[in-house]
């Protein structure tokens, strides 16, 4: 049977983010985004504060801007507002194709009503959520930890790689503990029809599985690519506005290749 080959599909995705990307940028401090502020954190502690779009406080004290400083910060925190959240879907994105490829194996395999496949959907689903949980506070709040972003795999995965790894090896013995039982319960030349009908199945499975991997992949290492430069992009804001207020020049968030 071809059950270990097609969850084996699914399951390097699932454990990582369906993402092989490069991105030569860090982020130098933790990120917290709400809808009236921006702050960078160190250690569990507030460096840098931009209230409004047009507020500045360093370490809790408020920084005096001109107009023209103001409009740079604006710039720059516009900028964070709306390019830092994708981070979010492409995580989330990211680690949805692997479970939905591993649901739809288990539910083609069970049926969608089955208890198995019940169960595996209850698992994700509660994962999902907690994934959304460790990047988003709310609707409008987000945290992006402090990372390097040449690895999306690890950006990913994180904590969760060992708990999905399980959830599936889980999953994979229920079903063959499942189809062994059912084999087993045929008579010897009804089992071998059985089973190449069986085998014609999950091989017809397992290469739609893969095409549609591969098809949602491609969006989301696109999409990964365009981040990484609305980065690239920030970082050269930031410069900007740390020439224009030196007291930002000690908290820089962004660093690239070209900027160490």
């Amino acid at each position: 049977m071809n059950i270990i080959r097609s969850c084996a599909l699914a399951l390097p995705l699932v454990a990582t983010s369906a993402v092989a990307g490069h991105c030569s940028v860090n982020f130098n401090y933790g990120v917290i985004i709400d809808p009236r502020h921006i702050r960078t954190i160190d250690k569990g502690i507030t460096n840098v504060q931009i209230t409004n779009n047009s507020q500045l406080f360093i370490h809790g004290r408020e920084i005096s801007l001109t107009d023209q400083q103001k409009d740079v910060l604006a710039h720059y925190s516009l900028g964070i507002r709306e390019h830092v959240p994708a981070i979010v879907s492409i995580a989330i994105d990211g680690v949805d194709i692997g479970l939905k490829a591993v649901n739809k194996l288990v539910g083609g395999l069970t049926g969608e009503n089955s208890e198995s496949h019940q169960k595996l959907q209850e698992n994700f689903d509660e994962l999902h959520w907690r994934m959304r949980r460790r990047f988003n506070h709310s609707d409008d709040s987000y945290f992006v930890a402090p990372q390097d972003f040449n690895d999306f795999d690890e950006i990913f995965a994180g904590d969760f790689e060992k708990e999905i790894k399980e959830i599936v090896a889980s999953s994979v013995g229920t079903i063959l503990l499942a189809v062994g039982k059912a084999m087993t319960a045929q008579e010897e030349g009804e089992m071998e029809d059985r089973m190449a009908n069986f085998d014609q199945h999950l091989s017809e499975l397992g290469q739609e599985i893969e095409l549609d991997i591969n098809e949602k992949t491609k969006v989301i290492e696109t999409k990964a690519s365009e981040f990484c430069n609305k980065l690239i992009d920030l970082d050269e804001s930031e410069t900007k506005l740390q020439q224009a207020i030196p007291e930002l020049l000690p908290y820089n968030l962004i660093s690239t290749d070209n900027r160490h």
